[in-house]
């Protein structure tokens, strides 16, 4: 089977198509992280160079971002630079049937944070494998963790009935660093039931910088299936 004609890429490209559409002329674009979300990016690249979008500009969640929103020709601006942000479109790892997610997968959660709770609108673009029941019951929870705190950051989310462990590195010996030089712990909870305490609960842990959590940050979920063979998108 070709990348062209298998059906979860197809998915995933008409997923981040159909975000890419509700972009208008004229706005300043929150471009998240991830593989859904970097085919709205390329989207949003080939309708600035047609011509059919104008006067966009981006503010990226990671490096990721950066480099894909150069290569497809989206200007870059900062939130120095800016007072708002109109829209943005960034995938999830986990979405719950509230509309709140668990982030973090790419280690970008602390950055997207920022930029999606800052947008007048925040599109959700997953694959309807990411939508569960309940927050926590297929991802480990991401938490951002300045290095000298790893220690008793660790001990502390013990307390709150939490498993937490240093997400090491791929083809890298040692931890993950963020984009901001930090490590990561992911930690397994056997029921998230309160999103909101919870993240504000660990937020609240001296040494950590933010966690995957994002609850009342989201206002459409664009979900992508494969039924049938066939790839659809629909809103929830």
């Amino acid at each position: 089977m070709s990348a062209e004609t298998d059906p979860v890429k197809v998915m995933k490209q008409e997923v981040g198509k159909a975000a890419a559409e509700r972009v208008k002329s004229g706005t300043i674009v929150g471009l998240g992280t991830g593989s859904t979300t970097a085919y709205a990016i390329q989207y949003l690249g080939e309708r600035l160079k047609s011509g059919e979008l104008k006067d966009i500009v981006g503010i990226p969640t990671s490096f990721q971002a950066e480099v894909l929103a150069k290569e497809y020709g989206i200007p870059l601006t900062t939130l120095d630079a800016v007072d708002h942000i109109d829209i943005a479109i960034d995938g999830a790892d986990e979405v719950d049937p509230q509309k709140n997610m668990i982030k973090g997968g790419g280690a970008a959660h602390t950055r997207e944070k920022v930029v999606d709770a800052l947008a007048d609108r925040f599109i959700v673009v997953v694959d309807s494998g990411k939508l569960v029941d309940r927050l926590g019951s297929t991802f480990k929870l991401p938490v951002e963790v300045i290095p000298m705190a790893i220690a008793p950051v660790m001990r502390a989310i013990e307390k709150l009935g939490g498993k937490p462990e240093l997400r090491m590195g791929v083809k890298k010996a040692g931890p993950v660093i963020t984009d901001q030089g930090n490590m990561v712990v992911d930690v397994k909870f056997d029921s998230i039931d309160n999103p909101a305490d919870l993240e504000k609960t660990i937020n609240n842990i001296p040494g950590v910088l933010e966690n995957g959590l994002f609850v009342g940050v989201a206002d459409v979920v664009l979900v992508g299936e494969v039924k049938d063979g066939q790839p659809r998108v629909y809103e929830i």
